[in-house]
């Protein structure tokens, strides 16, 4: 699964590296980045396309973790992940994946591998791209009112796939990372684009042992993605 992430590059900048998709709403964001340490229920930029029926893009704000507005409170944590097998199946994602789907931007994600066979020994990871440059997760959204204020509600999930040889070394899935080619076909009209949800190139990628600390959250400092001593034979690059 992919659970967390990081966004080191600021929003006037992701902006600009985006260009193709209008700045719209996200500017007010600017004081929650960068972030180091993002996880779940915390609010990022996505890329949409409200009107399926024109080729206009633009950012928005919405809460990682999707919440459909027919689904009932208190029915669970609200999933960060659909999995590209069940995504046009899945009751809860289907209708936002043939219409509302989104690109998340952001500079890198975490994993953690696990060490034995319990599974309560692990050794976290950071994965980016070997150029440093923000890149782009295959999503869908939805949005719902607040009951209470009547203000509507932008949620999203990211879709995973099985991981590439990298990732394949330290977990079983991935997050879909698209190719900018591949960004305004999938948030364009076509329902079932499946082919989109593969494993990203490999030999474009790198990632590298970090600190326990990224486990909380509330660690959100810069050093979260330093990298902590290894051999040269555990150099994951491809």
């Amino acid at each position: 699964m992919c659970g967390r992430v990081f966004v080191k590059t600021t929003i006037p900048d992701m902006v600009r590296r985006f260009e193709f998709a209008q700045p719209g709403e996200v500017e007010r964001l600017g004081n929650s980045f960068p972030l180091w340490n993002g996880a779940p229920s915390l609010t990022y930029p996505i890329i949409i396309r409200e009107e399926l029926s024109t080729s206009m893009a633009g950012f928005v704000s919405a809460r990682w973790g999707l919440a459909p507005g027919w689904a009932r409170e208190g029915g669970g944590r609200p999933p960060v992940n659909a999995r590209c097998e069940t995504i046009a199946s899945n009751g809860l994602f289907r209708k936002a994946y043939n219409s509302r789907r989104c690109l998340v931007p952001v500079d890198g994600y975490f994993e953690w591998q696990k060490l034995d066979a319990s599974g309560k020994k692990k050794q976290p990871y950071a994965i980016a791209m070997k150029s440093d440059e923000p890149f782009a997760m295959a999503g869908i959204w939805e949005e719902y009112a607040d009951k209470v204020t009547g203000e509507l509600v932008r949620t999203f999930t990211i879709a995973t796939c099985e991981p590439n040889s990298l990732m394949a070394t330290i977990h079983d899935r991935m997050p879909v990372i698209l190719a900018p080619a591949d960004y305004m076909r999938w948030l364009g009209p076509e329902q079932d684009p499946r082919d989109l949800m593969k494993p990203f190139r490999s030999d474009l990628m790198k990632m590298w042992p970090i600190d326990s600390k990224v486990g909380s959250p509330r660690n959100n400092t810069p050093d979260i993605i330093d990298e902590i001593g290894r051999g040269p034979s555990d150099l994951f690059e491809v």
